[in-house]
């Protein structure tokens, strides 16, 4: 079963919603070695139209230019790409094909492909969204920084039951970015009231 892992840039107050304003200033080596660890960690990009559409718009440019990111701009575009969008799509950018069908049921069967060691879906908010609701994201990837950005679209919105995690490991650069990656958690059990009351001090 491959392993689909969700990357995002998010500020302190959990907006995932990049404003290059917050995000840029924190961008170093570090940060770059985390992103390019993500990206080598799978063989299939899984990505939202708008994300994609930007990826799309920049990327390729960058690999004709030659500059210093080429060599990942290549990368990137050697990759197979997924792209989850409600609309029909031309593709211009090659190896990019439309996921087909319902989001959850064409993932189950990415996941199953013995083809595919391992999914990576940057960005695209809406689409780890939903699939952190069915429970088919393995791990969440998040580079914390140190900002609050007060506005921009949040990755957990408002729902029924809370998601449990669990940390697999984390670090923190020396711009104060955290980069924390978790895994899905059972719920803690339960701790009845009164032993928690015995554990408390009440003062005098």
């Amino acid at each position: 079963m491959a392993k689909l892992v969700s990357t995002l840039f998010i500020s302190a107050d959990g907006v995932a919603e990049i404003d290059p304003d917050w995000h840029f200033p924190y961008f170093d080596d570090h940060m770059g070695r985390a992103v390019s660890e993500d990206y080598d960690s799978a063989d299939v990009l899984l990505i939202g139209r708008e994300t994609y559409d930007s990826f799309a718009g920049a990327w390729p440019q960058r690999e004709a230019a030659g500059d210093q990111d080429a060599p990942f701009a290549k990368q990137l575009g050697d990759m197979r790409k997924v792209v989850v969008s409600r609309r029909p799509a031309q593709f211009s950018w090659r190896n990019s094909e439309l996921l087909a069908g319902d989001l959850v049921a064409g993932v189950t069967a990415l996941k199953a492909d013995p083809a595919i060691k391992g999914l990576l879906i940057p960005g695209s908010i809406s689409v780890v969204q939903q699939l952190l609701a069915a429970g088919l994201v393995d791990e969440l990837r998040l580079l914390v920084h140190p900002v609050a950005a007060r506005k921009g679209r949040r990755l957990f919105d408002d729902g029924d039951s809370p998601y449990h995690l669990t940390v697999v490991t984390a670090e923190v650069f020396p711009t104060g970015v955290i980069r924390v990656i978790y895994a899905p958690a059972e719920a803690p059990g339960k701790v009845g009231y009164d032993e928690v009351k015995g554990q408390v001090p009440t003062g005098s």
